[in-house]
């Protein structure tokens, strides 16, 4: 293996470290909050922080290493609190405390942009998007990991075990962290001027908009309140890991098939549209299942919407952006999208308080179907159509 491979393999190794000290317990935590006296609301609150401190401190931090001219320090930083989020869940069991460490993990998951800064440094500049996949990919599988990993110690050791399984990698992943090699890469530094210049464009606007109702979707019901529905029909920690992991599966091939085969066959809108829909219907589908089989097929279903949706925004998101607005372009994109995991978990949780749990994942369905009508009524000549359509 030569040396610059080595970079790539240990880089991927930290990446899927640093996702599975931030999952590990993700699939156990609404239930474990609710079982410390937590109402659905602050339930919500809980969830909710993760995103919350992403959308403050995202665009920030990119700037700020950015000024550096630094990646590998907030990459190693990232890591640590990642793992100092899981350790004080574990040490202190009180929703009070579960909303401080929980937040806190939200700064570490604000380091992403930098992870993919560095990463492609490694890589010519051409083939930064293949750069971006790979890492993604690495993504995605540190969180499966951590999800049956976590849901498995869960079933078996006990419900703060999963907690101590995110440390474990943590601790794994600062260790290896700062073995990797920075490239410094000279980038022009961003001035808030131009990045309110470029969040002002109708297109960016418009895909963030929907970004915020995807990513309120995703975290109320698959990283939020669906685990909390499964064990009211008798899932165990194993299943409730399971059932998280198959709603991340599908976001793996489905992102594949988004912008190459779907919205090449059917444009851009249809495709989102038909997302959208997908995504509303299972979502408002939860309360009215009874067996396990038909939650972990509403979940699959979920995520294959997601994984279809989702990349497709990100893409159109910078696709009309000058080369050197695209970073701007999708830090503010990233940003933006984060008023989404915040608001949906807080939003299903006052609706349980109020209503039910069922009416939260209803109100949450009609979030999706509303996201098909804005597309459907609002995109006309912001998306692509269907060749010949």
């Amino acid at each position: 293996m030569n040396a610059s491979l080595k970079h790539v393999v240990l880089f991927c190794a930290v990446t899927g470290l640093y996702w599975f000290s931030l999952y590990a317990y993700v699939p156990i935590l609404p239930g474990y909050a609710e079982s410390l006296g937590a109402s659905h609301w602050m339930v919500g609150i809980i969830l909710g922080s993760y995103g919350f401190t992403q959308m403050l401190l995202r665009i920030p931090l990119g700037i700020y290493s950015d000024s550096l001219n630094r990646r590998k320090v907030f990459v190693i930083f990232g890591v640590v609190t990642a793992c100092i989020g899981a350790v004080g869940m574990y040490l202190f069991p009180t929703p009070i405390m579960l909303l401080v460490f929980r937040a806190l993990t939200g700064v570490a998951a604000s380091t992403w942009v930098t992870y993919t800064v560095l990463f492609s440094s490694y890589f010519r500049e051409s083939d930064a998007p293949k750069a971006i996949g790979y890492i993604g990919s690495f993504n995605a599988l540190g969180q499966m990991a951590a999800m049956i990993l976590g849901g498995f110690a869960a079933q078996t050791v006990g419900r703060s075990a999963p907690f101590v399984v995110a440390a474990a990698g943590g601790m794994l992943g600062i260790v290896l962290s700062f073995m990797i090699r920075e490239r410094r890469v000279t980038r022009p530094r961003t001035r808030a001027s131009e990045l309110v210049a470029v969040g002002r464009q109708p297109r960016l606007l418009f895909v963030s908009a929907l970004a915020i109702l995807i990513q309120l979707i995703t975290f109320a019901t698959a990283y939020g309140f669906t685990p909390i529905a499964a064990e009211r029909i008798g899932a165990g920690d194993f299943e409730l890991g399971l059932l998280t992991t198959l709603s991340t599966a599908p976001v793996i091939f489905a992102s594949a098939l988004s912008g190459a085969v779907f919205a090449e066959r059917f444009g851009e809108r249809r495709t989102l549209i038909a997302g959208f829909m997908l995504l509303g219907l299972a979502s408002a589908a939860i309360p009215f299942v009874r067996v396990m089989v038909l939650m972990y097929a509403t979940q699959f279903i979920a995520g294959f919407a997601r994984g279809v949706v989702f990349p497709l925004l990100m893409g159109v998101s910078i696709k009309s952006m000058k080369d050197r607005e695209r970073a701007t372009a999708m830090g503010f994109f990233q940003a933006i999208y984060g008023i989404g995991m915040s608001v949906g978990p807080v939003f299903v949780g006052v609706v349980s308080d109020a209503l039910s749990l069922a009416w939260g994942f209803w109100l949450v369905g009609i979030c999706g179907i509303v996201g098909a009508l804005v597309v459907h009524l609002l995109s006309r000549g912001q998306l692509t159509e269907a060749r010949g359509a």
